[in-house]
């Protein structure tokens, strides 16, 4: 008996192989990774942990002694170079490693800026694992001068920990507006406010047109025309699937390596989840970039590895912290036409604000400031199919429970 192999030790990677012991297979099992430290939460990177709130073996998803207690063989470190589907085996390190059944969890990769801009000058950084942010932490020291490039949720966060350590900071975003592929324009607007309101010089509609230095990054053209002198970048700008060994392998992909409802890809005894993984959804595919889907679905891949046959139905949620303001999100917001808004009514970071995406008068998602209350009924709400009253949403006396009773 081969066993079953895991590539990608992340957050899907360390969630199937729990799952599948916790299903009570007892088989061989292994988990690869390419980084040399065992899986841990890449969230907190960014934000807690770069701003030594939380201590490094907080990250880690298990303790010290999980792997080893649950027979489940590690191999970090280096990166598997060769996946042979005829004779069901993986290379990695130089050793062959046989397989009865595969899952694919290789995550996704941040996009980076091309050599050709300056992308590849000292000081420009990434902002995706544990190396990325060991590496840049020295840069942050107070009145420094970073520039952010990208205006989603990974530069905006980034934003957030640079202006709270009191460095100088400008963000640019080549979009109209900040967040605007993933939310509507008052979200947008709220995030605005309040980074402006941490002195983060915000530039929307600019792009970056080449960074400058002499092998360190030391300034900036902009598309507008204008320079600045930077101490530092951070460039985030979207992240991409890691497919490349399920293509040389000859799987299917399509926004990512396609999975049937169950998340098997095209070699009935390869499986995937996470990041890297396209599922069907409403007649076409998804592939959600979130912890919440990473976890879900590898648990549903594990027990479908068991035989379960059991579809994967997903149910978005998504999060972000920004100074003191934590932003939850539930469902998707794809083909909205219609945003109500419920607000407290307040000013500044505490203002507590949840915008609720309507698209052919029923609810898609909910954006909520400050309000998990807001969050955790809009969630039930959308998993339930039920859709309220607009009127009754935007009126600061409904009782938002209630709804869920309607």
């Amino acid at each position: 008996m081969a066993g079953i192999v895991v590539i990608g030790a992340g957050q899907a990677g360390a969630a199937l192989v729990a799952k599948l012991r916790g299903l009570g297979y007892a088989g061989p099992l292994t988990l690869i990774g390419e980084e040399p430290v065992a899986p841990y939460q890449r969230p907190p990177l960014s934000k807690q942990y770069l701003l030594k709130d939380m201590e490094l073996d907080r990250l880690f998803l298990r303790g010290d002694s999980f792997y080893a207690e649950q027979a489940i063989t590690l191999k970090l470190g280096q990166p598997v170079t060769a996946l042979d589907r005829a004779s069901k085996t993986v290379t990695v390190g130089g050793e062959v490693i046989g397989y009865d059944q595969l899952a694919l969890t290789t995550g996704s990769s941040p996009r980076r800026l091309p050599a050709a801009i300056g992308g590849a000058l000292e000081g420009v950084y990434t902002v995706r694992t544990l190396a990325d942010v060991d590496a840049m932490e020295p840069e942050f020291r107070e009145g420094r001068r970073v520039l952010i490039i990208g205006g989603g949720y990974i530069g905006l966060e980034a934003a957030a920990v640079a202006a709270k350590l009191g460095l100088r900071v400008t963000l640019v975003e080549m979009a109209d507006r900040i967040l605007q592929r993933v939310a509507a324009p008052e979200t947008s607007a709220f995030f605005r406010a309040v980074h402006k309101a941490h002195g983060v010089d915000i530039r929307e509609g600019v792009g970056l047109k080449e960074l400058t230095g002499d092998g360190r990054v030391t300034g900036a053209v902009l598309s507008d025309g204008a320079t600045l002198d930077v101490d530092f970048v951070i460039v985030g700008v979207g992240i991409t699937p890691n497919t490349a060994l399920a293509e040389s392998a000859g799987l299917t992909i399509d926004n990512g390596i396609a999975t049937d409802a169950q998340g098997r890809t095209s070699d009935p005894a390869i499986w995937a989840a996470g990041d890297c993984a396209s599922f069907p959804w409403k007649g076409g595919r998804l592939r959600l970039e979130s912890v919440g889907n990473a976890i879900d679905q590898a648990e549903v891949v594990a027990a479908n590895m068991l035989g379960a046959g059991k579809d994967y139905v997903a149910k978005p949620w998504f999060w972000s912290d920004q100074y003191a303001v934590k932003l939850q999100i539930a469902g998707l917001n794809t083909g909205y036409d219609r945003i109500v808004t419920r607000d407290d009514g307040m000013e500044g970071d505490e203002r507590s604000v949840s915008f609720w995406y309507y698209g052919k008068g029923q609810l898609l998602a909910v954006d909520a400031m400050n309000d998990p209350r807001a969050y955790m009924i809009g969630k039930r709400l959308i998993e339930m199919g039920k859709t309220p009253d607009p009127a009754a949403i935007a009126d600061p006396a409904t009782d938002l429970k209630a709804l869920l009773k309607a």
